[in-house]
């Protein structure tokens, strides 16, 4: 039997953001029908991470958790971690792999290339929707943020990937725990164009609509893009995110 996928997400109270959780995770049964798929959070909704992923043991005997979040930070290292580390120490205790009675952690969701894709994408929607961006148009990545050094650095290589692929400066900017947060980024590059016309393009390097999203959609930019999953209407998880969330399990399953 198959390690049981346990896609735990940082849970969220808007309805947009838990529909586009529940798509993505819809689109891995689909890409993967054998595989049993659940879900869980580390923060705001049920059910809590631990608890899926004792069952998941428990029922299947060995369990991959795989973090629905676009980097390493507080949720990864700790609350994941515990979660893996408790079940382990319940049972047999694992081995750092998804061998029988064992819970792994996969990594994070980014960075990763086909990500990039998809903020490329998610920009040139953009540009479809407002009209070309102007050579002096600021562009600026807005990401969730973390405390640990190691979530601003995969944040920073995405940030790099991303303005190789549209030609253009991009700077980096945190919701929470890095600097510069996304209003002061905004706001900076809004006083760097001055008095002339040039526009601050915010890119979401965030997975779905919440919080977050609401904060950066409150900073002032002219032009925010849709978040990594997609716009909001979206029925249907991006097939690129769904292959990212399958790459960490089978990285995982068989390090």
């Amino acid at each position: 039997m198959s390690a049981v996928l346990v896609g735990t997400s940082h849970g969220t109270d808007d309805p947009a953001g838990q529909a586009a959780v529940r798509a993505l995770l819809d689109g891995v049964r689909v890409a993967r029908p054998e595989l049993d798929v659940r879900e869980a959070f580390v923060d705001v909704q049920q059910p809590e991470v631990g608890e899926v992923l004792a069952g998941a043991v428990r029922d299947a005997g060995n369990a991959v958790v795989v973090p629905l979040l676009l980097s390493t930070g507080y949720h990864v290292r700790h609350d994941i971690a515990q979660a893996v580390a408790e079940v382990n120490a319940a049972g047999r205790p694992g081995d750092g792999a998804a061998g029988p009675g064992g819970a792994v952690a996969a990594e994070p969701l980014g960075p990763h290339p086909l990500l990039v894709d998809i903020l490329a994408d998610r920009y040139a929607a953009a540009v479809a929707a407002h009209g070309p961006f102007r050579s002096d148009d600021v562009v600026v990545l807005a990401a969730a943020g973390s405390s640990v050094a190691a979530a601003a650095t995969a944040v920073e290589e995405v940030t790099s990937a991303l303005a190789q692929r549209l030609g253009r400066v991009v700077t980096p900017s945190y919701g929470a725990g890095a600097e510069p947060r996304v209003p002061a980024a905004v706001a900076a590059a809004r006083a760097a164009a001055g008095t002339s016309a040039a526009r601050v393009i915010v890119v979401s390097y965030l997975l779905a609509p919440g919080y977050f999203l609401d904060r950066v959609l409150e900073a002032g930019a002219d032009v925010v893009t849709d978040p990594v999953a997609g716009p909001a209407r979206a029925k249907k998880a991006d097939p690129r995110l769904v292959q990212v969330v399958l790459d960490r399990y089978d990285a995982a399953v068989s390090p």
